[in-house]
């Protein structure tokens, strides 16, 4: 079992731990990716939790077909989701190597 100290020591490694987590956290919402579709003819530039800051359509799909333009931008923005998703775990993956599956801090 633990003795006091041991206690102590693991609930101050939990509460910096939990401070990490939540400082990458707030990192992600400054972190940018760029998803696109059609070769880069659709951009959308999202955070990794997930605000839209941008949409840029280049100019020669305007003419073109309503329904492919709009399959293209939730391509792009699918591909934007898929990005940040993966900074977001690569980024939490770092802080949360070792730890349960589903564990939750604070304990």
């Amino acid at each position: 079992m633990f003795n006091k100290g041991q206690l102590a020591g693991l609930m101050k490694q939990a509460q910096a731990m939990q401070d990490n987590l939540k400082k990458a956290q707030e990192e992600l919402g400054n972190i940018e990716v760029t998803g696109e579709a059609g070769s880069g003819l659709v951009k959308v530039l999202m955070t990794c939790k997930h605000e839209v800051k941008r949409i840029t359509i280049d100019p020669s799909l305007l003419a073109d077909d309503k329904d492919m333009l709009e399959d293209l931008v939730a391509a792009a923005f699918n591909d934007a989701v898929r990005k940040a998703a993966e900074t977001s775990e690569a980024k939490m993956g770092k802080l949360t190597a070792g730890l349960p599956p589903g564990l939750k801090l604070p304990f």
